[in-house]
């Protein structure tokens, strides 16, 4: 099943009962659930400790690299090693940043190069918390794609709905010729 598939599903309900309404469902983002639809259910203050956990994730990681850094001067290990620690992070952490950054605006493509570049990005996490905090100041992580997404749903949703006239199955058969 795919994923437009997925959001696509309808849980009909009966008139009256306890069943979900009818129509494509929202898709959950991570530490928000679905609170980003009518922003409630403290969608907001999940926005601040989200942005606060990142920045300190963030700030600690630092911190760490820091030590890490102090323990190859520790070592003398030479200039250049070092030189080039601090240049290999930087650039993972900035080419980490940025593909996060544009993951929240779309979604990557089935054969993309997602996949390999895991390991760069984890290299350089500190990079993809500053994206995510950043994003946090604005909106949910992904909120503007989902939302895109969803209305989009419900549209076509409506739309089918809207279509459709009277019971299939009360039509007559179409004469043969």
């Amino acid at each position: 099943m795919s994923d437009d598939d997925r959001r696509d599903q309808t849980h009909g309900r009966e008139a009256g009962g306890d069943g979900p309404a009818p129509g494509p469902r929202p898709e959950p983002i991570k530490f928000f659930g679905t609170t980003w639809v009518e922003h409630d259910n403290g969608y907001v203050l999940r926005r601040v400790a989200v942005a606060a956990g990142s920045l300190l994730g963030a700030f600690a990681s630092a911190y760490l690299l820091r030590f890490a850094y102090e323990g190859l001067e520790i070592g003398n290990v030479g200039p250049f090693l070092s030189i080039s620690v601090v240049v290999l992070f930087a650039i993972a952490s900035s080419i980490a940043f940025v593909k996060t950054w544009e993951s929240f605006g779309r979604r990557p493509a089935p054969s993309s190069d997602e996949a390999a570049l895991k390991g760069l990005k984890a290299i350089g996490f500190i990079g993809s918390l500053i994206a995510y905090f950043l994003r946090c100041l604005v909106e949910a992580p992904g909120e503007k794609l989902r939302r895109a997404e969803y209305e989009r749903a419900v549209a076509e949703y409506a739309r089918r709905r809207s279509t459709r006239t009277g019971n299939p199955a009360a039509r007559r058969p179409k004469r043969r010729k």
